[in-house]
């Protein structure tokens, strides 16, 4: 008597209450806030977001970092205002932020953003007040007829009536031949709308891959092949080389192109790669130290502590063509000069060095940089070089790591471009933007040529660049540049010029 009404209650949908009492004061109310971009002064109006230091559903902590923003003076790391939970972030890595635009989500309780600065904090949503008794009804249905769970019949694909609206990938029951798999990527049709095919089994044949083909609408076919634009928004790096390059457009240039030839460097080169400095070298790369006699038995030896990021095996033609111009740019003054404005007199000055400050000319993964040698006429060959790999190290950074030690605010007086070692070109046309020196050289591939005027009139193989400069002809006078060019070309040609002046 009694297994009969049991089982015409399970046979049936049953409705279960659940009911709560919540103490209002035990629960806060949660909001949503819109975190935004604050004033970091300078009249900076936007920034970079480099890094994000959370994500979607974080718990975060006031105080805790948020992300890092990089504008054209600086970079920032925001933190966080409030307790909560991340939800959202409005603003990808790359992208440019506005000065009171929102950075991301964040699920805070109301009770701790009461007189919150709207400038930084702005609210999303109001969820409804809650009362201080919930409700919840859950309705449980019954559990599926004994011969299994019924099945909605899906339309074949085929089907006149069957709309793509309403089609449903089933990409996981795909059987097909490779061959046909390959043939409908190409097409561009997904396979898992065509099963069950027409072949044995459900297998999906060509001939499926076809008709699918031959009953696609036309716009839907020219649609998927066609490409559409995208925007993309000019990075912080970017935006500024834009800027810099407009303005450039102010400084009349002129230009001067010849060849150099660096015969005399190839040949010494190899002799200066077998006597780098060990300190210079990895530690893997060093030689063994002397066993039976030690040059620090009467007293230690100088010895220098050389980062790993300036390390290296191998000199190339960079630091010594840099050597040598710093020796030039000892001889003449106006290219240790730089172009200084005082707001006493309308009329500009110049401000000459006591050293060569060279700047170089970097391509790096976030923009083009142009980071400073200073004093580089008292380093050596060795140390350029080392200077040069920690430059590039920085670079390849992502966010860039370099910093203002290696950017100082005034730069070089001359900036160098290795443009030769990426393409086969000969010479450029550098440009000059305010602020960046009086001259700028683009170093093009060096090529080994036949040179006729050699050799007694029979003709010579010879190693040769070609460097291309512009100066700012406002300053510099054309003469000036191309005695200037032919002084830095006689230590180039005769590097033995160096051994004689105790460099």
């Amino acid at each position: 008597m009694i297994v009969r009404p049991l089982r015409r209650l399970l046979g049936r949908p049953l409705a279960v209450s659940h009911f709560h009492t919540t103490a209002s004061s035990w629960a806060s109310r949660k909001v949503i806030q819109k975190f935004k971009l604050a004033d970091i002064g300078e009249g900076i109006t936007e920034c970079e977001v480099v890094k994000w230091s959370v994500k979607p559903r974080d718990s975060i902590e006031a105080f805790d970092p948020l992300c890092e923003v990089q504008s054209d003076k600086a970079s920032v790391e925001i933190t966080s205002p409030f307790d909560g939970v991340i939800t959202e972030l409005l603003v990808k890595e790359g992208e440019i932020a506005k000065v009171g635009s929102g950075l991301c989500l964040i699920e805070v309780d109301e009770e701790i953003v009461d007189g919150a600065n709207p400038a930084v904090l702005e609210p999303i949503s109001q969820p409804p007040p809650e009362s201080e008794t919930a409700v919840e009804e859950t309705t449980l249905t019954s559990a599926p007829p004994p011969g299994g769970a019924s099945h909605t019949r899906r339309m074949h694909p085929l089907d006149p009536k069957n709309s793509p609206e309403t089609t449903l990938s089933n990409a996981d029951n795909v059987f097909a031949a490779p061959s046909v798999r390959h043939f409908a990527r190409q097409m561009g049709v997904d396979l898992g709308l065509l099963v069950p095919g027409s072949g044995k089994g459900g297998r999906i044949e060509k001939r499926d891959v076809e008709a699918a083909l031959a009953n696609a609408p036309r716009d839907v076919t020219a649609q998927s092949t066609r490409a559409e634009d995208v925007v993309v928004e000019l990075g912080r790096t970017r935006y500024g080389m834009w800027k810099a390059m407009t303005k450039s457009l102010e400084i009349p240039h002129f230009g001067y192109s010849t060849t150099l030839d660096i015969t005399a460097l190839h040949d010494i080169l190899p002799s200066l790669n077998a006597h780098i400095p060990r300190h210079y070298l990895p530690e893997t790369s060093r030689p063994p130290l002397p066993q039976s006699v030690n040059p620090s038995a009467l007293y230690p030896a100088p010895s220098l502590d050389i980062p790993e990021t300036q390390q290296y095996t191998k000199l190339t033609y960079l630091p010594i063509l840099l050597k040598t111009l710093s020796k030039a740019m000892l001889e003449w003054p106006i290219f240790r000069s730089s172009i200084t404005y005082s707001p006493d007199s309308p009329k500009p000055s110049l401000t000459i060095r006591p050293s060569a400050d060279i700047s170089i000319a970097l391509s790096t993964p976030t923009g083009l940089y142009t980071p400073t040698i200073q004093h580089a006429n008292i380093q050596s060959i060795y140390s350029l070089s080392g200077q040069l790999k920690h430059l590039s190290h920085l670079g390849r950074q992502t966010p860039c790591a370099l910093t203002p030690k290696e950017m100082p605010k005034r730069g070089g007086t001359i900036t160098v471009s290795n443009v030769g070692a990426i393409g086969a070109g000969d010479f450029a046309s550098p440009v000059l933007v305010p602020g960046g020196g009086v001259a700028i050289v683009a170093l093009g591939r060096a090529k080994w040529v036949w040179d006729v005027d050699r050799g007694d009139g029979k003709g010579e193989r010879r190693l040769k660049m070609g460097v291309s400069w512009s100066g700012d002809h406002r300053v510099v006078e054309g003469a000036e540049l191309a005695a200037f060019v032919e002084c830095w070309r006689a230590y180039v040609e005769a590097p033995e010029r160096l051994i004689g002046e105790s460099i």
